[in-house]
């Protein structure tokens, strides 16, 4: 699949607005809750889906249940939400019919609805705790994460849960697919870059050097999946992928998502060995997906409580953001947010 080399120890001098999410953990006493699922939130108002553009299909079709979506998390107790944006691209959109530059504007439009809803439900909560009908400390100013897919996600065939890409994939093939999205998000402003469901080392490299070579200002985080509590879904090492982002200054969290929450602690166990970064976990259900029908096998998963059961094991382990990924919605988060405000 493409070369591979050694990536260098950054010597990039890290910005005041790199300490977003240190700020965020120093205020919500060192672990926050992080959003759910956001297709899935989208369906249960239902939205129909079920396309290349995925969760982004809103933001052509239905911008407004987007807004919905987040304000949802919000109340929920998330101190990150992600932007609508994890299997938008500008090729995507494109095969749509949509100008590159239309494309663009889609891509910032994620940021901009997060970020407003974001705002808009912070000076609410402000001016309830000024009147004295809303507790201070019960929510945080959430970050706005731009959420940006795998190369999988982009090609809709559940590549993103093998990491099979074929033989004559290279670092610079994904360098160049996610150049621009990359930087046209971070131009929107969002607080961090959410870089997700990397299922491979390969994508993980290029993600490194690219951070590096666009030099942005805004931080990111990485996670990855796996499906056995080991290795990254191609089979790759997770250690050695989380070694690989661990060098750069760039990224400031690391973590997995879309994973079955029974592996969750080895993972986060496995991932601290190599890093000190703050660790993300944003399981999924823990239900399976048929890449064939496309579509999440229900009788595999579990239910909110069970979910929230594993948070304190998570926690102890290291992890600092927690979440949900496919499957999961506001009920879960709520309760994990709950989990973690009582202790």
């Amino acid at each position: 699949m493409g070369r591979t080399m050694d990536v260098q120890e950054d010597t990039f001098e890290v910005p005041e607005t790199f300490n977003t999410v240190t700020e965020l953990l120093k205020q919500a006493g060192g672990c926050v809750a992080t959003d759910g699922g956001f297709a899935t939130q989208l369906e249960r108002h239902g939205a129909d889906i079920n396309d290349p553009l995925w969760s982004a299909l809103c933001l052509i079709t239905m911008p407004d249940l987007i807004r919905t979506v987040h304000r949802e998390y919000l109340e929920a107790g998330a101190g990150v939400i992600s932007t609508a944006s994890y299997q938008a691209t500008i090729q995507g959109f494109q095969s749509r019919g949509l100008s590159v530059k239309e494309a663009e504007d889609l891509l910032q439009t994620s940021v901009r609805i997060a970020r407003e809803e974001r705002d808009r439900f912070w000076k609410e909560y402000q001016m309830k705790v000024h009147a004295g009908t809303a507790q201070a400390g019960s929510y945080q100013r959430a970050l706005v994460g731009a959420s940006i897919g795998s190369y999988g996600a982009y090609l809709a065939d559940g590549s993103e849960y093998s990491g099979d890409y074929g033989p004559s994939m290279t670092v610079e093939k994904l360098k160049d697919f996610h150049r621009r999205r990359l930087v046209v998000l971070a131009d929107a402003g969002p607080d961090l870059l959410a870089l997700e469901t990397i299922p491979c080392k390969l994508e993980t490299q290029a993600i490194v050097e690219l951070l590096d070579e666009e030099k942005l200002r805004i931080p990111a985080w990485v996670s990855f999946n796996s499906k056995d509590g080991v290795n990254v879904v191609s089979g790759d090492s997770l250690t050695d992928c989380v070694a690989l982002v661990d060098k750069c200054t760039r990224v400031v969290a690391v973590g997995i998502n879309c994973t079955p929450p029974r592996f969750i602690l080895d993972l986060i166990r496995a991932a601290r060995k190599v890093t000190n970064k703050p660790i993300v976990v944003y399981p999924n259900s823990g239900e399976h997906y048929d890449p064939v029908i496309k579509q999440w096998v229900e009788s595999t998963g579990i239910t909110d409580t069970d979910f929230v059961s594993y948070v304190h094991e998570w926690r102890k382990a290291g992890a600092q953001l927690i979440g949900g990924c496919c499957r999961t919605t506001p009920n879960t988060i709520g309760a994990i947010s709950k989990t973690l405000h009582e202790h």
